[in-house]
């Protein structure tokens, strides 16, 4: 990893990374130096370009100098600096990115923007002027954009004329996404599950609806907001100002899906969904875990001595909070995520009648290189978004081509009967401390030091990291024991081995 350069005065940084883990193919990706590794990734996912180093300069400037050589609107004043500087901006800034189909230039997808929420609140208040500006300049280049193109896709050549100029039909032109919606409540001291926080969400959800609306043939009306005036104020001055603009081609708003463009701009929980887990994938505390502390007044020690008590300073929303917020912005909101299943229950029932469960979009987990008896194993992992084991991979990588397979169908068969239900306890009773070859000393992974066979290890590693419970290793058998050849006598008759004793399977007894 090195840093070696600078865009726009942003330190930059350089790695080497893959989607893949298992990739040996490497790709050098430079991003902004307070950029994660996780948005490198996504930046691989987002190109087009196959193979060789990336930048975000170089890619960013793909769609950033095509909407900056659109000519403004008849409506637009004139501007002291360029669009284009000013989307570079909010994209260094992870404010705002656009989404997978302006980044790769699709033409068959609706081009648009994600806004990331969380990032306009400044010292515990939301920049409402900021956070509007972002948004007319969002919908000022999404429709400077399909003004240029529009005429182009009409089916026409134009061979010597440039084509007449392009009459909308109030068809949406592009799509204005929110995320980060519980990053942001926290931040702003309020909880997920809270009449205050569905009230945010809304007001958000309004005003936002309000300026894609401005100006165009059916504009939304202004809202009174009490609860926030900063908020009623900006919607007062936004009407006001676009009450002589007519013409404009309406946008599309809503929440985001998981995707690519969310792990660009780093967002805690994708669209409006709640952030289930206090602790981040590297097993320290979230922004937003520190920013709900805070707001209580409390310390990361202090809220852990109160854990020790047997208290619980922060409860995690879940699944209904997460659908009476996706009912209280159903009403102003063209996209929004599905919902998951909300009752464990039901979801239990389904799984019971053979229906498998989904996985998530991103999915956590993690890989692990080991070696039972000189026999090298890669295990990898992937859960639900309730870290619950979701799906295994077993890979013997310098073992024969039919075992590497059977080794692949049978981390299918597990992975299919997680999804579909079966406890991981089932899979732990049923194949750990099976006996047969390759087995012995376990070298890479200290929750073993013996195996008796790549499932005894596999399965014992999965009880220490998903269910808690860390399994003693078997004696060894002295069949397990390598041994020398036998002798060989100096007549004919040629010596005959004994037969080995049938494999057996021990239980762990509870």
């Amino acid at each position: 990893m090195k840093a070696h350069l600078h865009w726009n005065g942003v330190h930059m940084r350089t790695l080497q990374t893959s989607i893949d883990p298992d990739s040996a193919n490497l790709r050098s990706v430079t991003i902004p130096s307070v950029w994660s590794d996780d948005a490198a990734q996504a930046l691989i996912q987002l190109t087009t370009t196959e193979g060789g180093a990336l930048r975000l300069a170089t890619e960013a400037a793909r769609w950033v100098d095509l909407i900056d050589s659109t000519p403004p609107l008849p409506h637009s004043a004139e501007e002291t600096s360029s669009i284009g500087r000013s989307l570079s901006c909010l994209l260094l800034m992870q404010h705002m990115a656009p989404n997978a189909a302006l980044w790769r230039a699709d033409p068959d997808e609706q081009a648009g923007f994600i806004v990331k929420l969380s990032s306009f609140v400044q010292d515990g208040l939301f920049a409402t002027e900021h956070f509007a500006a972002c948004l007319k300049l969002a919908c000022d280049s999404l429709r400077r954009l399909d003004a240029a193109q529009r005429p182009y896709r009409s089916g026409e050549l134009p061979l010597f004329d440039d084509p007449a100029p392009f009459h909308h039909d109030n068809t949406p032109v592009g799509l204005l996404l929110l995320t980060d919606l519980d990053a942001c409540l926290a931040a702003l001291g309020m909880d997920y599950d809270s009449p205050e926080g569905r009230d945010f969400a809304k007001a958000i959800s309004q005003l936002t609806r309000l300026i894609t609306h401005s100006g165009t043939s059916k504009p939304a009306t202004c809202f009174e907001c009490p609860q926030f005036p900063d908020i009623e104020k900006t919607a007062i001055a936004i009407s006001s100002a676009t009450q002589g603009i007519t013409g404009l081609a309406p946008l599309e708003t809503g929440f985001s899906t998981p995707g690519a463009v969310d792990a660009l701009l780093d967002v805690e929980a994708c669209g409006i969904g709640p952030i289930f887990s206090l602790v981040g994938p590297n097993g320290t505390l979230r922004a937003s875990t520190l920013n709900r502390l805070a707001h209580k007044g409390l310390s990361p020690e202090s809220a852990l001595a109160l854990v020790l008590d047997g208290q619980n300073p922060l409860h995690p929303a879940g699944a209904e909070a997460h659908a009476r917020m996706h009912e209280a912005v159903l009403p102003f909101c063209d996209h929004l995520p599905a919902l998951p299943e909300p009752e464990i229950d039901d979801l239990k029932d389904k799984l019971g009648r053979g229906v498998r469960r989904p996985l998530p979009m991103r999915q956590s987990g993690f890989s692990q290189r080991t070696s039972i008896g000189g026999h090298r194993l890669f295990m990898r992992t992937s859960e639900f978004e309730d870290g619950s084991l979701a799906a295994l991979s077993l890979t013997p990588p310098r073992e024969s081509p039919m075992a590497r397979g059977l080794m692949e169908c049978f981390s299918q068969a597990v992975s299919i009967g997680l999804q579909c239900g079966v406890p991981l306890n089932t899979f732990v009773e049923q194949f750990a401390y099976s006996r047969f070859g390759a087995c012995g000393t376990v070298e890479g992974d200290d929750v073993a030091r013996y195996a008796t066979s790549m499932l005894d290890y596999a399965f014992r590693a999965l009880s220490d990291a998903y269910l808690g419970q860390r399994m003693p290793d078997a004696p060894a058998e002295p069949h397990d024991e390598p041994k020398a050849p036998p002798m060989l006598p100096f007549g004919p008759e040629q010596h005959k081995p004994s037969s080995r004793s049938k494999n057996h399977t021990l239980r762990l007894v509870s």
